[in-house]
């Protein structure tokens, strides 16, 4: 059975002078003020679509992360997943870079460098944005 999740923007004007409001709707937890100018220069206290799908990206990651080490017998203190996304004006989404560190007790280096790999490319995040050029990984075991 499918989950569906709803969000909706208003947006008011032309690209780059008008602004939007995106509004998180299945949750309720916010609305978010969008605007041209916060994606391809300075946010100024408003979000953008990548900064979205970077926090989207980041918690997927941690979700298929956690399930892929439980699978293999581990189960971690913390993980920290960063995304960061770039937007290139006139060429869309170039690029994903996610940074992980994690506290695993037990986990052997090698397992964890796997792990982490089978994860990027099993979220379900990931595989909505596989047209993107790149998305890379960085992992950090920590002691």
């Amino acid at each position: 059975m499918a989950a569906t999740r709803k969000a909706h923007t208003i947006w008011n004007g032309d690209l780059f002078t008008g602004s939007g409001r995106t509004t998180l709707d299945t949750s309720g937890l916010g609305t978010y003020d969008v605007t041209w100018k916060a994606r391809a220069e300075q946010a100024e206290g408003k979000t953008s679509p990548e900064e979205l799908i970077g926090a989207a990206h980041s918690a997927c990651f941690s979700m298929a992360f956690t399930n892929m080490l439980k699978e293999d017998g581990h189960v971690a203190d913390t993980i920290e997943t960063r995304a960061e996304v770039d937007f290139v004006p006139g060429q869309g989404i170039t690029e994903i870079r996610l940074t992980v560190n994690a506290t695993i007790p037990g986990i052997a280096e090698e397992d964890f460098q796997r792990i982490a790999e089978e994860a990027k490319k099993g979220c379900p995040v990931s595989q909505a944005l596989a047209s993107v050029p790149s998305i890379t990984l960085a992992a950090t075991l920590n002691g």
